[in-house]
C-alpha cells in the first residue's frame, strides 16, 4: 500500500494565521504555489489559502490585503489525511471535499502537502483521470 508520506510533497512552508494576505501573496510568488496551508501560534493547521481567496475573498470585496491577515480567511476545520493514510484514501478524500490539495499531518504536525500532480505521478492514469474530473466538475 502506497501512503500519503510516500507520495507527498514535503517541506509544506505555512503563512501564519497572523500575517497578512500581502505576506502570504508574496510568499506564494516566492515559492512558485497557489496555496499555503495557514498556521497557528501553536504551529497547528487552520485551513489554507489559495490565491483565488486572496482576490475573491479580499481585493474584490474591497478588503486591504496589506491589513487582512491570513487567519480571517481560515474557515471551519481544514480537510487533512494522516501521513499513513493510503493513496486511495487520500483520492476519496479529494473527491468528497472537491479539493486539489491536501495537508498532510503526521500527529498535530504538518509534514507536507499531497496535490492532484503527486497522486498523478504516482497512480494508474485510468484513477488520476477519475480524480480530476470529479473535483474540477
Amino acid at each position: 500500500m502506497t501512503t500519503a508520506r510516500e507520495i507527498m510533497t514535503g517541506g509544506a512552508e505555512c503563512v501564519g494565521e497572523n500575517e497578512t494576505l500581502a505576506t502570504a501573496a508574496k510568499k506564494m510568488q516566492e515559492l512558485d504555489v497557489g496555496s499555503l496551508p495557514i498556521c497557528g501560534e501553536d504551529q497547528r493547521l487552520k485551513g489554507m489559502l489559495t490565491d483565488r481567496d486572496i482576490v475573491i475573498k479580499c481585493i474584490a470585496s474591497g478588503g486591504d490585503p496589506r491589513t487582512v491577515k491570513a487567519g480571517e480567511l481560515a474557515q471551519g476545520k481544514p480537510v487533512t489525511i494522516g501521513a499513513d493514510d493510503s493513496i486511495e484514501e487520500a483520492i476519496e478524500t479529494m473527491k468528497s471535499h472537491k479539493v486539489r490539495r491536501l495537508p498532510v499531518i503526521d500527529g498535530h504536525n504538518l509534514i507536507g502537502i499531497i496535490s492532484q500532480g503527486d497522486i498523478a505521478r504516482n497512480y494508474p492514469e485510468d484513477r488520476v483521470g477519475e480524480l480530476v474530473e470529479f473535483i474540477s466538475s
